[in-house]
């Protein structure tokens, strides 16, 4: 269930992006789609989100957005070269002027001392623009890392409208 608070900030973000005619695109991994559910539990929020690519395996990463296996088996699914390759992808498979990807360890297991649980990367590719990416560790149980990661790629796609 998505919390008042999440679709506050989905409706403002639709809002934002109306006023600048920019149509958005997700390419979600340790999400499982929630940045899409939460902005699509807005009615009327088909005239800003294209669509949403839910990429949880290696596999759909490769098929649906074009990320080579050769870079997720070189520096694993959670990087920030794949997160990059995730937001660009998303981009050019679809008619949105953003796109936001998440790649990460939601957990409770799956951490390592290099890439502990909760850390999540994110993309961010605008048409015209270079894809930036970022990193963040998140505290908490998996809801709480999902949540947090959810937050921030609204926050990261509000950044790219300013």
């Amino acid at each position: 269930m998505i919390d008042a608070a999440t679709l506050a900030e989905a409706e403002a973000l639709l809002a934002a992006c109306r006023a600048r005619k920019v149509m958005l695109a997700t390419a979600e991994s340790c999400t499982g789609g929630l940045i899409a559910a939460a902005l699509t539990a807005i009615a009327g929020s088909s005239d800003v989100v294209d669509r949403g690519f839910v990429t949880y395996s290696n596999e759909a990463k490769n098929q649906m957005l074009g990320v080579p296996m050769a870079t997720i088996a070189a520096v694993g699914a959670v990087s920030q070269e794949v997160a990059g390759l995730m937001a660009a992808g998303a981009l050019e498979r679809s008619r949105a002027g953003i796109a936001v990807s998440v790649t990460g360890v939601a957990g409770p297991g799956g951490g390592s001392a290099a890439k502990p649980v909760g850390l999540v990367w994110f993309g961010l590719a605008r048409r015209g623009a270079a894809v930036r990416t970022e990193s963040r560790v998140f505290p908490g149980d998996r809801a709480a890392i999902r949540a947090a990661t959810v937050a921030h790629a609204f926050a990261m796609i509000r950044a790219a409208l300013a």
